[in-house]
């Protein structure tokens, strides 16, 4: 299995943060959450030729998540 890290996305968003689409993802691999956060304000300083009114970070893992349904409720 392929090693965790973090990459960063850089957001474009409307007026208000809404409606937000990925607009780039930053090259840096980050060990650990917490260094991809840190890493947040510089990153948006560097992606300001984005043209949307607002622009946001988020980071987020090279593994996909798993989601756990619940099936008690389920209808045949």
């Amino acid at each position: 299995m392929e090693p965790l890290f973090f990459v960063m996305a850089i957001m474009g968003c409307g007026d208000g943060s809404a409606n937000c689409a990925e607009a780039r993802v930053e090259p840096v691999r980050y060990a650990t959450i917490q260094q991809c956060q840190a890493a947040m304000p510089a990153a948006l300083q560097r992606n300001t030729d984005i043209d949307y009114p607002v622009i946001s970070a988020a980071c987020r893992s090279n593994r996909p998540q798993l989601v756990q349904l619940d099936t008690a409720h389920r209808r045949s």
